[in-house]
């Protein structure tokens, strides 16, 4: 399945947040978004989950798999949000919600979208939890987002992004707020996941170094506009806008150096 964003336009308060943004993601790529704060990354992947702030206008194609999602019935877009695409949020503490804990929460998204049983979802929910590697499933899915550790609760959100297997992942900046080394693992994880479901990637971040890591193709955005695209390597090794030049300067030494 294909995902073909073509000249996109979102618009608030009279002022285009996204601008004319044209990419398109093959099946089984992993394209990266990166850019500034404000520079319209998360806008973009709003707009295609049709998940866009009250008042937003929006114009333009976002395609799937043919399939024209502007102007989609807001019960057809929810029924493609979370079973043909997946999405993990920034900060999974806001995401996730408190009063319950994280298996159900797995396994509802899993009924949302498919006929099985209470007690089918509960099991799916801890061979979600045990595929994103998190320790003792079993106990942990009884637990409430407050009593794990930030790295746990976005594996979780990324059990709830893939339990019903979708054929499009997008991940908005799903690192940012973790230190160093637990990046490194949910980078992995989620690298790790993606290849071995076959599935598309959309990865958000304004991070070049965390975009090395887990995307083949990048494209830069400015205020809200495309200023440079193409593959990570070049965008490393010969960068041509002055954007992604920056955005190589303030690369994390930490994970990324030339050649590794």
């Amino acid at each position: 399945m294909t995902l073909e964003v073509t000249d996109l336009v979102v618009e608030i308060d009279g002022r285009h947040v996204v601008d004319h943004v044209s990419f398109a993601v093959p099946s089984g790529a992993r394209v990266g978004l990166i850019g500034e704060s404000g520079s319209g990354k998360s806008l973009t992947a709003l707009a295609i989950l049709g998940l866009l702030p009250e008042g937003a206008r929006v114009r333009g194609s976002i395609r799937w798999n043919g399939r024209e999602l502007i102007g989609l019935r807001d019960r057809d877009l929810a029924a493609l949000r979370g079973d043909e695409i997946g999405m993990v949020f920034q900060e999974p503490q806001t995401a996730l919600n408190p009063i319950r804990t994280v298996g159900r929460q797995i396994a509802e998204s899993v009924r949302i979208h498919h006929d099985v049983s209470r007690a089918e979802a509960r099991r799916i929910a801890v061979d979600e939890a045990r595929r994103v590697m998190l320790p003792d499933p079993e106990a942990l899915v009884k637990r409430y987002p407050h009593q794990l550790s930030g790295g746990q609760r976005q594996r979780v959100a990324i059990a709830m992004a893939l339990a019903c297997e979708p054929r499009l992942l997008i991940a908005d900046e799903p690192t940012t707020a973790l230190d160093v080394t637990i990046q490194a693992e949910i980078l992995q994880l989620l690298l790790g996941l993606v290849s071995d479901g076959g599935m598309s990637l959309v990865f958000i971040t304004h991070d070049l170094a965390v975009l090395s890591q887990v995307a083949t193709h990048g494209v830069v955005l400015e205020h809200g506009r495309v200023v440079e695209s193409g593959a990570i390597s070049q965008l490393l090794t010969a960068p041509a806008h002055p954007v992604t030049q920056g955005l190589l300067r303030d690369a994390t030494a930490t994970l990324w150096r030339p050649g590794s």
